[in-house]
């Protein structure tokens, strides 16, 4: 039986104040759970949030890591650093690093890679945009982004990784993404990572990134491959994230 997990990306959103009030705010209203839960914080906020979390069930990840270990990359941040600090997880590949600041396929893989090196859990995005998805490329536009890392890390390296489905056609588009358009996205992912291995395919984490609401969560994670989100804009109030959790 698949743990469920809902993750909490706070993109580039907030203060120290309310970072350390917002983490502190989760963790009051977190009562006891079969299921996981997180929030990938900004980088500069990780050393207070990291102290406020310790011992608690509300894990720690990061937005991004570096797809190198060290040396002269201005502006990285490495999974070494990451995990003095306690990260459990980290986004990699996420729509909106793709499409604003040229992460490619291979530049995720080699992210992918480096957060596992370090024990980290690479949160793997993958999905199609709303062009790709008129012209039916969806399907192929996810094999690209998890061949990338199968080709470079090898599918044995999903044991200890998440993928979340962003369809990146329903965030911020006024288009939705229904629960069976969701679920037929996630079965597929699934059973492509069974066609080489089924094993992994039936443990992995696959959560949803498209936009989910107290309001839609509990019908999504509904679906059977589904196993629970990746939350931007409602993970920023405390109330709306835990009453998304408390949907799994």
């Amino acid at each position: 039986m698949r743990r469920s997990l809902v993750v909490g990306n706070w993109k580039m959103n907030g203060t120290l104040a309310s970072a350390e009030l917002l983490a502190k705010g989760i963790i009051a209203g977190l009562a006891s759970s079969d299921a996981d839960i997180a929030v990938c914080v900004p980088y500069i906020y990780l050393p207070s949030v990291s102290k406020i979390v310790k011992d608690t069930a509300l894990a720690l990840g990061s937005q991004n890591v570096a797809d190198k270990s060290s040396g002269a990359y201005t502006g990285e941040i490495s999974a070494t650093m990451l995990k003095e600090f306690n990260c459990q997880y980290a986004l990699v590949g996420h729509s909106e690093r793709r499409s604003y600041y040229g992460d490619t396929n291979e530049s995720v893989a080699a992210r992918f890679c480096q957060a596992q090196e370090q024990n980290i859990t690479p949160v793997l995005c993958v999905g199609e945009t709303l062009e790709q998805r008129e012209q039916d490329q969806t399907f192929q536009v996810i094999n690209e982004q998890l061949d990338a890392v199968i080709d470079l890390a090898g599918i044995a390296a999903f044991k200890t990784a998440v993928i979340a489905y962003e369809p990146v056609w329903a965030i911020g588009t006024g288009k939705t993404a229904s629960d069976e358009q969701a679920q037929e996205v996630h079965h597929y992912i699934r059973q492509y990572i069974a066609a080489k291995d089924q094993s992994i395919a039936d443990k992995i984490q696959i959560l949803y990134g498209g936009s989910a609401k107290p309001d839609n969560a509990k019908g999504l994670f509904a679906m059977p491959d589904i196993d629970g989100g990746l939350i931007g804009g409602a993970s920023l109030d405390a109330e709306s994230f835990l009453k998304i959790f408390q949907s799994i």
